[in-house]
């Protein structure tokens, strides 16, 4: 195959596909973790918002708290680290009665489902449903792992001895428009993700 085909695609089938099978001797191509959690994670209807840096971040989160007008409103939160960046924008998080949305972390970000992977740590004893239907994680691109059992090793390998509890993922961040029966029980969220690099 030439080099402008492999660069601007074949418009006709190539040697290796004519019959629309590839040959045996070719590897499988593999999706790197980070590039699948994103197509995945936006086939889920999440929102994804790459930054290189924390100040990046910061005006991402500015931009999703005016996006969405929640300037001066309360917003749940457990995480120590991320008072500051409530604090910066005038938001109440001790004890909110009616929180516009969750700021949290995550335990793992999970490429095969583009879920977003919570423990105890993140969001306590709360069930999904019982969180408010919009929340913004702050996660670094080296917490994107390939698969759900991927996420369970990491967290018993972190923790060792003081396990987080609740452990439970997010995989649906909009209302299906068909009934799914893979969608029953699961409770949609409007999730935006501020991804730091850090690799």
């Amino acid at each position: 195959m030439s080099l402008f085909k492999k660069l601007f695609g074949a418009s006709e089938s190539s040697d290796d596909d004519k019959d629309g099978n590839l040959s045996p001797f070719n590897p499988e191509t593999v999706i790197p973790a980070d590039e699948l959690f994103t197509l995945n994670f936006k086939k889920n209807g999440g929102k994804f918002l790459y930054c290189e840096n924390l100040e990046e971040a910061k005006d991402h989160f500015e931009h999703i708290l005016e996006e969405n007008d929640w300037f001066e409103s309360e917003a749940l939160c457990f995480e120590p680290k991320l008072f500051s960046l409530l604090d910066e924008n005038k938001l109440s998080y001790t004890k909110p009665a009616n929180p516009r949305f969750l700021l949290a972390g995550c335990e793992n970000l999970i490429a095969d489902e583009g879920s977003v992977l919570f423990s105890s740590n993140q969001i306590k004893q709360y069930k999904p449903n019982e969180l408010p239907s919009n929340i913004v994680i702050l996660a670094t691109t080296s917490q994107i792992l390939a698969s759900k059992s991927d996420g369970l090793r990491e967290i018993k390998r972190k923790y060792e001895k003081d396990y987080p509890t609740n452990i439970t993922t997010i995989k649906y961040f909009e209302k299906a428009k068909d009934e799914d029966f893979l969608q029953y029980g699961s409770v949609a969220k409007n999730l935006y993700l501020l991804l730091l690099e850090d690799l």
